[in-house]
């Protein structure tokens, strides 16, 4: 079986006005065949879908993003299973805007996490049966505190990354929960600062706890850039996607236009084997690297995870990054173009 991850997807903005001419499947580009092949796909949603809501002003904030309701036609498209709205803009556009996105990804199918109508709601997992087996996503944030969801309020759930914190141990607690009723359990983590291609010290021991709780794999996200994987316990924590679809500007040092397609294969619950597809974003869409630019992904990749004991290989001539795993499996970053 093999879940696919993808970093923030951001569809406000000019990638909001480039819908209302183009299909839906625009901004995947040619990595559809990818989610295609998958059997479970799940991406952080970086926006607000809804026609609602007027722009978050109680407390200051640069941006906001919202995609028409239309929209959620984009997710269709890749056959996305599994959204995460703990992140810093799915209250971009107040709670009437965000309730109203959950209402819609529910007509559609797309089950969520990491926000609702009240606490015990955001920190709900989202349930798939895939293949016989039960799969489980708890989401979290440590963006936005304002926006923590509690009892009788909606937001989102709000988790500081301070394993002391009253927050934390709740999570440590959802997570042993939820792997009694779940063979395999995801995190995903909306955690940590837009640039740096080190995760922060305390996201390394945070991250070992979820594990240690009962994740099967932590998925991180929120940077613009991609950092490295670890491998603990035999569970890999993604410490970063990076940006998957969006419309910002490019750092030319950071570039935060290149990240990756995560695939995680399992053989029941039993992790088999990773592959990473490198891809770039161009004219608010997502598209395979090839060439050099793979090549420059590929090797970014090795050094981050070398730092993080990760010991890895580049293969020039199938483009693919080769971490070995234990005896019989492996990690590859594979240019698929």
């Amino acid at each position: 079986m093999r879940l696919l991850l993808a970093g923030d997807v951001m569809l406000g903005r000019l990638v909001n006005r480039a819908l209302q001419r183009l299909p839906p499947e625009y901004p995947w580009g040619d990595t559809l065949p990818l989610f295609a092949a998958a059997d479970w796909r799940m991406c952080n949603l970086e926006c607000v879908i809804s026609d609602q809501g007027k722009p978050w002003s109680a407390t200051p904030k640069i941006f906001h993003f919202r995609s028409d309701a239309a929209n959620v036609a984009v997710l269709e498209a890749a056959r996305i299973d599994v959204v995460s709205n703990a992140n810093n803009h799915a209250l971009d556009y107040g709670y009437d805007a965000m309730l109203d996105m959950l209402r819609t990804l529910n007509d559609a199918k797309i089950s969520h996490a990491g926000a609702g109508h009240d606490l015990t709601a955001a920190s709900r997992a989202a349930i798939s049966q895939v293949r016989g087996l039960k799969i489980g996503v708890l989401a979290f944030t440590d963006n936005e505190p304002d926006w923590e969801a509690a009892a009788g309020e909606a937001g989102v759930w709000f988790v500081p990354i301070d394993l002391e914190d009253p927050r934390a141990v709740r999570l440590l607690a959802e997570i042993r929960r939820a792997r009694k009723d779940t063979e395999l359990l995801l995190v995903s983590a909306h955690w940590g600062p837009n640039w740096g291609s080190e995760p922060p010290p305390g996201h390394i021991k945070f991250g070992r706890a979820l594990i240690d709780a009962g994740a099967d794999a932590v998925f991180g996200h929120s940077g613009h850039i991609f950092r490295g994987i670890e491998i603990y316990r035999q569970r890999p924590i993604i410490y970063c996607a990076g940006d998957f679809i969006d419309d910002y500007a490019v750092d030319e040092v950071e570039r935060n236009d290149r990240s990756m397609i995560f695939t995680l294969e399992y053989d029941r619950n039993s992790l088999g084997k990773i592959r990473l597809y490198p891809t770039v974003i161009r004219d608010f869409q997502a598209r395979l690297a090839s060439g050099r630019e793979a090549e420059w992904i590929g090797l970014k990749m090795q050094r981050l995870c070398a730092n993080l004991a990760t010991p890895s290989l580049w293969l020039k001539d199938e483009q693919c990054l080769e971490i070995k795993l234990h005896a019989d499996q492996q990690i590859i970053l594979k240019n698929m173009a």
